[in-house]
């Protein structure tokens, strides 16, 4: 029980515990609202750097922790992404929104069947995921930071799209790359 209640799986519940909080302010009719969501989504992005350093600074690292971390970013993520496409309503937003939590979905299975089979290294985060995340979660803090409208005399709208459809192609690259580093046990016989 200790091990669930270190520093860093509080700041990972805390990041799970901020999401109604998101969606409500992300609701709320004001102009600063804008900037509250923003807010919450890096101050979340950050905790899940900081549950990650501190996990391995203070050597409380759990099997518990290495499960709900990931669940807990990928909550966020895809939270923050489909509010997003509910407001702009549009496929430019839509298809690399739909890319991303696919993705997600496909590569959770392939660990998942990679554990059963006792070959969870070859599906571990390498530093393209790791650049795929960050840029991601740069190109949605972006995009919530302004009005929800196709504003492309709004450079930092522009940037924010330039940006998920970079964080697209590097979560399509990844995904092959983690689909290549375990194909052979995909289709290996029982």
């Amino acid at each position: 029980m200790g091990s669930r209640l270190n520093i860093p799986n509080l700041l990972t519940y805390l990041r799970i515990l901020l999401i109604p909080i998101f969606i409500l302010f992300y609701y709320l009719p004001n102009t600063w609202s804008y900037w509250v969501t923003t807010g919450i989504f890096v101050f979340a992005c950050l905790t899940d750097w900081l549950d990650g350093y501190l996990a391995r600074k203070l050597k409380q690292e759990s099997r518990f922790g290495a499960f709900l971390d990931p669940v807990a970013d990928k909550l966020i993520v895809v939270v923050a992404l489909v509010l997003l496409v509910q407001s702009y309503g549009t496929a430019i937003l839509s298809i690399p929104a739909l890319i991303i939590i696919s993705r997600e979905i496909v590569i959770s299975a392939l660990r998942e069947v990679m554990a059963e089979c006792g070959k969870s290294a070859e599906v571990a985060v390498v530093y393209l995921g790791k650049v795929k995340t960050f840029i991601q979660m740069a190109a949605i803090a972006v995009l919530l930071s302004q009005p929800h409208t196709i504003d492309w005399n709004n450079y930092i709208i522009t940037v924010g799209f330039i940006l998920l459809y970079s964080s697209m192609m590097l979560t399509l690259w990844s995904m092959l790359v983690y689909l290549q580093a375990s194909w052979r046990v995909l289709l290996a016989q029982e």
